[in-house]
């Protein structure tokens, strides 16, 4: 206990900690749950900030401080009570700060939100609301000045940057499986220039940058006793970006009827259920100040994140597994597979898709 209390020791939290205890399986943090013995003060959320992920603690905390107050101030004035239950709430240390670097490790510290779930699975249902408050969400943040907030990972969702990283693995990976991959390089070089048309539109001004939370999944959602929505928790990688990247990237991860390293190919899919709720809860969440372009684009978000997704794990697989965790030595072959399926699954669904966002419109 001498280390957490040491580490406890630099921020300004009330009551006695009793129990510290690991929480969540998040892969990039490491999340604990501190336990105080009063009965009328909070239990808190302790992090461990991965500084090999986010090289630029301060701006990551810059932020998350700006987005929190942003949100509160927002709920606020559309009446809300309650606010420490419907937005995260970071604890300061002694310097004024929302995280400290003790023993060369960085923390933050937030209240943990009491009688509060997540979901993992995911149901039509769920999908509607996911893309609701996702939208709101964007919607809430959709008056932050440009330049208010930082890029916590430099290119995260940008394509072109994606492409150079494939490129340089194709050059300068593993030859045996740049070989045994070629077929599949073929045809994802095939749809770069159609894919990197988000980045063009951005130059152009005809695309906007939001700011986007860039891991839309149901369970980075917190849901009261009842059921009812709380807020959007997980802020780290919430930069600018465009709104295809939000609604790509639930589509990519929720709307596939397969895994994402998925070995029976044929398992794999678009789940046009799961793509018509979200769309519809997305669209009525972030409907005053998305413009038409942006939703009609949504369908080529879709595919565009897949392919994102696609191209990373290819990159990292012929680079030899260097960034992705894997399970076995074929892992990020079969991760590859399975998205490079899932993404020709929804270029099969397109017209469908665009027929759909047009009856929203």
């Amino acid at each position: 206990m001498k280390k957490w209390r040491h580490i406890l020791s630099n921020f300004r939290m009330e009551g006695t900690p009793v129990e510290i205890s690991l929480i969540g399986n998040g892969l990039i943090n490491d999340t604990y749950k501190v336990r105080t013995v009063e009965e009328d003060v909070p239990d808190y959320v302790l992090q461990r900030i991965n500084d090999n992920i986010f090289t630029d603690v301060d701006l990551l905390q810059h932020n998350i401080d700006i987005i929190t107050d942003h949100i509160r101030r927002k709920l606020s004035e559309r009446g809300v009570s309650d606010l420490d239950r419907k937005s995260l709430k970071f604890i300061k240390t002694g310097n004024g700060k929302s995280y400290c670097h003790c023993d060369g490790e960085y923390w933050r510290m937030s209240e943990y939100i009491a009688r509060s779930k997540s979901y993992e699975e995911v149901t039509p249902e769920l999908a509607y609301l996911t893309g609701r408050y996702f939208g709101d969400f964007q919607n809430m943040l959709s008056d932050l000045h440009e330049g208010a907030l930082g890029a916590t990972i430099p290119n995260f969702h940008n394509m072109e940057f994606r492409i150079r990283q494939l490129k340089d693995a194709i050059n300068n990976g593993r030859t045996d499986r740049v070989r045994s991959m070629q077929h599949i390089i073929n045809e994802i070089l095939d749809r770069e220039d159609n894919m990197c048309l988000a980045e063009r539109m951005g130059r152009a001004g005809t695309l906007p940058k939001r700011i986007t939370h860039c891991d839309t999944k149901v369970n980075n959602m917190l849901f009261d006793e009842n059921g009812d929505f709380l807020c959007v928790i997980d802020l780290d990688t919430t930069m600018p970006g465009y709104v295809l990247s939000d609604f790509g990237d639930f589509i990519r991860t929720a709307g596939n009827s397969g895994a994402e390293d998925d070995r029976n190919l044929d398992a794999v899919g678009l789940n046009m259920d799961i793509f018509r709720s979200f769309a519809k809860g997305y669209i009525e969440g972030a409907r005053p100040f998305i413009t038409d372009i942006e939703i009609k684009m949504l369908p080529f978000g879709a595919g565009l994140l897949t392919y994102m997704q696609t191209v990373r794990f290819l990159t990292d697989y012929l680079n030899g597994d260097t960034y992705y965790k894997i399970k076995y030595p074929e892992h990020n072959h079969d991760r590859t597979m399975a998205q490079f399926t899932l993404l020709k699954s929804i270029e099969t669904h397109n017209n469908e898709m665009i027929r759909y966002i047009n009856t929203l419109l």
